[in-house]
């Protein structure tokens, strides 16, 4: 039997050695400290009970239940390690030191991503698409790879130079982000996404995604039936989604690019990391209530502990090779231990011990933070970059972009609940209809529009006002063009869409705007 609680592996200038996990987090007798530079790969079987590392000699498997060396192999330049399933066969990968005698070519396939799990075994295969054609991702069961029906699945699709396949759990569906290297409408430097969803029953549809941008990460809950994805220009939504790609739940916008869920599906992390700062929600994803939101600033790694309830975060070389160390988290945002590489050293690769699946029971959820001796550190806040010519003005709270909140924080009416994918599609729909209507309508001059006019001033009946003042003349025409402008944006915030502050603000002064036009025309 492995141990109760997940060991933590660490690699880097300072060696190679394991720590006991929470709540002790001192180093283990498991694994004798490898000192040097020369470990370059380590790997844990699935259930946690072997491991096995190369330290530039020799590759080395130990039993962690019994702390006892079972094989040592003269395999210097190994580089990758991987146990199989049922841990009776280590396999090796070190780079070719021949050439290469002969070569196997499949017709036009570009990328394959075998399905996780016990038999049957199952294939996603893409073929990109050439001369006009689509392209195509295909799920096939081994071994029935030939005749014209051999194909569980098929989805044909245009836009993609590259696709990123995801298996769920089960391998009973695929999520494919298909991407371009260039996004023709000139809206984004980084191409153009889509996703798509393909099942092995055969079904297949297009992921309809609220918010135009990229799609910074997909990721399946370890149920297999619902998935997260993080999407849009920052900042960015987030929106879960069921097995028939509608929404479930939308998490409003945010600083974040990545969605971990935890091994019991039962709690969701969306975090901003990269270029961001590092800001974390936590959230019951089966109430949806957030339980806290820490920040891990500098991180380059993140991973969830097999037993539901910690959570780690790094900071490792060669990504940073400043501030190099980990935390480890409880889900409630306590930070229960903390480990700083020194200054002339780095940190490479940290990871958890891997347990098989059932071994720890999923827990309730708790939203009080549990209690720590290690402090949470009060991330500096940058201030905004003020002009020299402001700096001794009043500070105004104006923002670039208004974040939205989330679905069930939003004020309760009817129109806050998700659209399914078609109300979505016809939705977008009556917007460009709309959109070209009114554009036809700009063409033709907005001043020769009738205008009704009070019953007492005739001269206000013609077709154009005409004061007889080309001033007044000119300060009716921008009034008439700013009150088609307000209704114009009331129009869309109709249909759902989101304002901006400053839209928001020209709405709130129409009656203002209508006042004054009435005064002109009346002549006062």
């Amino acid at each position: 039997m492995a141990p109760s609680t997940p060991l933590l592996t660490v690699r880097g200038s300072e060696g190679l050695y394991m720590v006991n996990g929470p709540p002790h987090f001192t180093e283990s007798t498991v694994f004798p400290r490898e000192s040097g530079k020369n470990c370059k790969v380590y790997t844990f079987s699935k259930d946690g009970t072997l491991f096995a590392w190369g330290n530039g000699e020799k590759v080395n498997i130990i039993s962690v239940t019994n702390k006892g060396l079972l094989h040592s192999f003269d395999l210097p330049k190994a580089v990758c390690l991987e146990f199989s399933p049922k841990n009776t066969v280590l396999a090796t990968w070190q780079p070719y030191t021949n050439t290469i005698a002969s070569k196997l070519h499949l017709q036009k396939i570009n990328d394959f991503v075998l399905s996780p799990g016990p038999q049957p075994y199952k294939v996603a295969v893409y073929v990109p698409g050439s001369k006009g054609a689509p392209s195509f991702v295909r799920l096939y069961q081994y071994p029935n790879f030939a005749g014209p029906h051999a194909a569980l699945a098929n989805k044909s699709f245009f836009k993609a130079d590259k696709v990123t396949m995801l298996w769920n759990k089960k391998a009973t569906a695929v999520l494919v982000i298909a991407s371009t290297d260039v996004d023709k409408t000139g809206a984004s430097y980084y191409g153009e996404q889509t996703l798509h969803y393909i099942a092995t029953n055969g079904e297949s549809a297009v992921v309809q995604l609220p918010k135009n941008g990229p799609i910074y990460d997909v990721v399946w809950n370890s149920s297999s039936t619902e998935f997260c994805a993080v999407y849009g220009f920052m900042p960015a939504k987030a929106t879960i989604f069921n097995l028939k790609c509608d929404p479930v739940f939308d998490f409003g916008t945010g600083p974040r690019n990545a969605a971990y869920y935890s091994p019991h599906g039962h709690i969701l992390v969306l975090a901003g990391f990269g270029n961001l700062r590092g800001q974390m929600e936590v959230w019951d994803v089966k109430n949806y209530k957030l339980i806290s939101k820490p920040v891990a600033s500098d991180s380059t790694y993140f991973a969830w502990c097999p037993d539901g309830e910690h959570i780690l975060t790094a900071t490792c070389a060669p990504r940073l090779r400043v501030n190099n160390g980990y935390k480890i988290w409880h889900y409630t945002g306590s930070i229960l231990h903390k480990y700083d590489v020194p200054s002339n050293a780095e940190l490479w690769q940290v990871s958890w011990q891997p347990f098989l699946d059932g071994i720890f029971p999923a827990k309730t959820i708790t939203y009080q933070a549990v209690p720590s001796e290690v402090p949470n550190e009060e991330p500096k806040v940058a201030t905004a970059y003020r002009p020299p010519a402001l700096r001794n003005k009043p500070i105004t709270n104006s923002k670039l972009h208004e974040e939205e909140p989330p679905q069930n924080m939003k004020s309760q009416s009817g129109n806050d609940k998700p659209l399914s994918k078609t109300a979505l599609k016809n939705q977008r729909k009556h917007e460009a209809k709309k959109a070209a209507k009114q554009e036809a309508r700009s063409d033709r001059s907005p001043d020769l529009a009738p205008t009704p006019a009070p019953q007492s001033t005739p001269r206000s009946t013609l077709s154009q006002s005409i004061s007889g003042d080309p001033e007044i003349d000119k300060k009716i025409k921008n009034l008439k063009k700013k009150l088609k402008a307000i209704e114009q944006l009331k129009e869309q915030a109709a249909t759902g869409k989101q304002l901006e502050k400053n839209q928001l603000e020209k709405i709130q002064k129409e009656t203002a705007l209508l006042q004054e036009l009435e005064d002109l025309e009346l002549g006062i």
